[in-house]
């Protein structure tokens, strides 16, 4: 006789946590996700079913197949998956696992999730992010995103976090999290706002302008002798 493990009947869904690349349609009027490894080729919407992605013709998830959508239980254990280097790009989802699904130690593999709230890392440059970038890849018809800040934009095709959140639709939370490295331009005297660089250069423009006309004396002197 073959042990089964008890039936599942939760009073509300399961919750958990994984990790994907941001991507924007080839268009501008969808965003989506893509994951990063099984079925990474084909992106999913905020809503969205699973399907076996070696083509078999069953429903996942099925037991003697490892098709469906994956997701951990505990937010650090996918936190430490942005750790890596290939992984580094991706954002943090909290999602709501739907349908059936089969339960392992560490997560869940199921047929059906809910996106609730994306979270986006820190800019490569370490300052907050502001957008979402074209990270310089992508897969047909979807341009994937990077965070980047608002330094780092220049003139990449790019959403910021609440267009994104909008194009991907069905009540997505998309938010700037990640501690931001704080940077200082050593060119720059301390403590200084945009009033006080404006008298600054107001200053030397007036200095500038001193000399300039001193200058001019000067060469009109020499002449006249």
């Amino acid at each position: 006789m073959r042990l089964r493990l008890p039936e599942e009947r939760p009073t509300e869904p399961p919750t958990g946590f994984k990790i994907a690349h941001p991507v924007l349609s080839q268009d501008g009027t969808r965003a989506g996700f893509t994951g990063v490894s099984l079925g990474g080729a084909l992106p999913y919407g905020v809503v969205a079913d699973a399907s076996c992605v070696y083509g078999r013709r069953h429903r996942s998830p099925a037991r003697l197949c490892d098709c469906g959508f994956h997701c951990v239980h505990e937010r650090a254990a996918a936190e430490a998956l942005l750790c890596t280097a290939e992984h580094r790009a991706a954002v943090l989802l909290d999602i709501t696992v739907l349908g059936t699904y089969i339960r392992f130690e560490l997560g869940f593999r199921y047929a059906r999730q809910r996106v609730r709230t994306a979270t986006v890392g820190p800019c490569a440059c370490g300052a907050r992010a502001v957008a979402l970038a074209d990270a310089g890849w992508g897969r047909p018809g979807w341009r994937a995103l990077a965070a980047a800040c608002a330094g780092c934009v220049r003139s990449r095709t790019s959403v910021s976090l609440a267009e994104f959140a909008r194009l991907a639709g069905e009540g997505l939370r998309v938010v700037a999290g990640g501690d931001p490295v704080e940077t200082v331009d050593p060119g720059l005297p301390e403590g200084l706002g945009v009033p006080e660089l404006v008298a600054e250069a107001a200053l030397l423009q007036a200095r500038l302008d001193w000399f300039q006309s001193r200058l001019a004396r000067l060469e009109g002197g020499g002449a006249q002798q």
